[in-house]
């Protein structure tokens, strides 16, 4: 227990400047592991570069461990000893052997109480249990060389057991003098065997000191590139960054720059390195599989591409494929062959690609299956790739790759009608992307996340994570995210009856470009746009874009692309043909799986019906339309289903549940109402929830104005009696 008085760690804990961008802050928290103090230290020396998230992070606070060293210093010898063994035994990789050197060596452990009195660290039936991760570093990096070799070699000597060779090995290691081949080919081996088991962190550390082991240059340079890429896949950007930064390593640079940097950047490093691995083979910081390297960097520049927007680097790319006789993702081809207008060459070069989505695979093949599913618009297919990409990506202990599989699981939960329950799904995935240095994802996530604040009628939600992703994405180049927040505040306007603005913002995804929009968005888009400019009464353009719409529903055959074209038809039609293509359009919708799209068409139907006097199917459309809506949580369509039904002379029942307070409060403000009645702060729910202070602020008077209260202990027992 660390009290007061404790020279190096008082009461106060300093807060973060909130002006930090979120995945910095996010960050720094981790590589402090939670210290506030050292936290603090590390963001007052961040440069400009680092501040952006360009460069890594500090790997330790300097300031803080030297006060921390001097505490472990002032220690008797013996105790220190003893605080050497288990901290070299849980530092930098974890080996659970102390209590086994300890029996070994009928070491006496008596002077650990000098450690407890002090409040360093304490003994437990398990072994030694220090007072936080600095601690723990101080113990160690205070021991002289000789000693730490001594206490390596010792744990290296008791670690026997079945499936301890990869620690056994980094002990070994760690108690090296010099440089040594025999060595760093022991902890080669170790990595591969740590790598297999998706231990990605423990292959980082056997690879790291195989470099520095190594007498040969190149052979190092070889084996940094091979640390970099474990870091990144144990989710620890800022070593990665860091270990790529002594290579040359372009393709492991381009990774990095597609997760967090520029996205055009990052498609011409991924690009040439893609040649590079096909036409020179492997080289010293090269995979002996280079053709196999080549197709996986290709689909990595694809999903640069995809990220930006232009997708006429989609079809450089292929061309390079062709060229080099590669087979490329089937979403590189289906993107191309789009882009070109070859709609029925796209369609089946995507078909090709969604099929492959079986269990098991590779991450990276099922999340382009779960994208060529998302735009063959086969939202089952899609959520199905992209949960399989996430399992697989567990299963190798790939948790980096796991937020990337979310980012396109969202579109799917999202036209499906499952806003509240993908957003708590989304969130997690944002709050691991920002953990693992994917800003990119993060800018992504975020868009999604305004995308279902739309739909649950969270409209400060809605414009605060939108403008984040927006100027995030404007400044990097990435189209895809930019285009997707641009829609959710289109969307937004659209529910609640803005149409002039709503049609604007649409029109500006009709006209997208490279990092300012994106095909893709504009062609999901377009059933809204239409809606949005028939009731604006500005057709020109909607009608133009309508066909192109209908064209590529037409070829892909997708259910409801058809029956959203249909309904399309039926708001620029009149009078009975209306009726008959909304009639067509729900027909569609009932094979389809967009049952909230289903709800609008509906809507729109007992609209026009009403407008035709036929009051008893309106009634029964619009009746049908506002049970979707509650049960999709999406008030403000509901509201305009009441508003179309008292038109009617309908008599329309209030708000279902009127003493439920699920039906009371918006999704997110019912989950900082619970939040707050846990006893959370504002500040502590803004930081789980990653919004502003300002924003939960707003939250929690509109909760209170919703129930009639005022404070947070009527809060505590309204939730109680609910």
């Amino acid at each position: 227990m660390v009290t007061s008085a404790n020279p190096v760690r008082g009461p106060a804990q300093p807060e973060l400047d909130p002006s930090l961008p979120e995945g910095v802050r996010v960050r720094i928290l981790r590589t402090a592991h939670g210290d506030r103090r050292a936290a603090a230290e590390l963001a007052s020396a961040l440069t400009e570069r680092q501040l952006t998230g360009v460069d890594p992070l500090p790997a330790q606070p300097p300031v803080l461990l030297r006060a921390y060293r001097q505490e472990v210093r002032a220690l008797p010898d013996t105790t220190r000893r003893l605080l050497l063994l288990a901290a070299a035994d849980q530092y930098p990789v974890d080996t659970h052997a102390f209590l086994r050197a300890v029996t070994a060596t009928r070491l006496d452990t008596r002077p650990l109480v000098t450690a407890e009195v002090a409040g360093v660290a304490h003994a437990t039936a398990g072994g030694i249990v220090f007072r936080d991760p600095w601690t723990r570093i101080a113990a160690y990096e205070t021991a002289s060389v000789t000693d730490r070799r001594a206490v390596h070699l010792l744990l290296a000597r008791v670690l026997r057991g079945e499936g301890e060779s990869p620690r056994r090995s980094w002990h070994r290691g760690a108690a090296a003098l010099g440089p040594s081949r025999r060595l760093a080919a022991e902890l080669r081996a170790a990595a591969h065997t740590a790598r297999t088991a998706g231990d990605h962190a423990l292959a980082c550390a056997l690879v790291e000191r195989a470099a520095a082991l190594s007498p040969e240059p190149s052979e190092r340079a070889r084996l940094l590139a091979r640390a970099a890429a474990d870091a990144w896949r144990s989710g620890d950007a800022d070593r990665a960054r860091r270990l790529v930064a002594a290579t040359d390593d372009d393709a492991l640079g381009g990774l990095l720059a597609l997760r967090a940097g520029n996205a055009t950047d990052a498609f011409d490093a991924l690009l040439t390195a893609a040649v590079r691995y096909a036409e020179d083979g492997p080289g010293p910081a090269r995979t002996d599989h280079p053709q196999h390297a080549a197709v996986h960097l290709l689909a990595r520049a694809t999903e640069a591409a995809i990220y930006t927007g232009d997708l006429r680097r989609c079809r450089e790319a292929a061309a390079v494929a062709d060229r080099l006789g590669i087979v490329p993702p089937g979403t590189l081809g289906g993107l191309a062959a789009a882009f070109e207008g070859r709609y029925d060459d796209a369609r089946d070069l995507l078909k090709a690609a969604a099929g492959r989505c079986g269990p098991g695979g590779d991450p990276t093949l099922l999340i382009h299956s779960g994208i060529a599913a998302l735009m063959l618009g086969d939202h089952t297919a899609a959520a199905t790739a992209t949960v399989r990409a996430a399992a697989s990506a567990r299963a190798g202990g790939d948790g980096v790759t796991v937020p990337q599989a979310m980012e396109f699981r969202a579109y799917a939960d999202f036209w499906t009608g499952r806003p509240r329950a993908a957003e708590a799904a989304t969130l997690e995935a944002l709050r691991q992307a920002y953990t693992t240095g994917q800003d990119n994802g993060a800018c992504h996530l975020q868009a999604a996340l305004a995308m279902f604040a739309a739909v649950t009628g969270d409209e400060d939600v809605c414009r605060e994570r939108a403008e984040a992703a927006r100027s995030y994405a404007l400044a990097r180049g990435l189209g895809l995210p930019a285009a997707l927040a641009l829609f959710a505040l289109a969307f937004l306007d659209l529910s609640t009856g803005r149409f002039a603005a709503s049609a604007a913002r649409l029109r500006a995804l009709a006209g997208f470009g490279p990092g300012h929009g994106h095909r893709a968005i504009r062609h999901i888009a377009t059933p809204h746009y239409v809606e949005a400019a028939v009731r604006t009464g500005d057709t020109r353009v909607a009608r133009a874009a309508h066909a192109d719409y209908d064209h590529w529903a037409r070829t892909v055959r997708s259910p409801d692309d058809l029956a959203l074209s249909a309904r399309c038809r039926a708001l620029l039609a009149s009078g009975a043909e209306a009726v008959e293509h909304y009639r067509t359009a729900l027909d569609l919708h009932a094979s389809g799986t967009r049952d909230f799209e289903r709800a609008r068409t509906e809507l729109l139907f007992g609209g026009a019906l009403r407008r035709l006097r036929h009051r008893t199917e309106a009634r029964d459309r619009l009746h049908s339309a506002l049970e979707a809506f509650e049960h999709f949580g999406s008030p403000q369509c509901a509201a305009a289903a009441r508003t179309e039904l008292r038109v009617l002379g309908e008599p329309v029942s209030p708000v279902r549940g009127a003493d439920d307070l699920v039906a009371r409060l918006t999704a997110q403000q019912l989950m900082v109402a619970r939040m707050a009645a846990d006893g959370a702060t504002n500040r502590e729910i803004a930081a789980r929830l990653l919004l502003s202070p300002r924003t939960i602020d707003h939250h929690l008077r509109g909760v209170f104005a919703r129930l009639g209260i005022r404070s947070r202990i009527e809060l505590v027992r309204l939730l109680g009696e609910g």
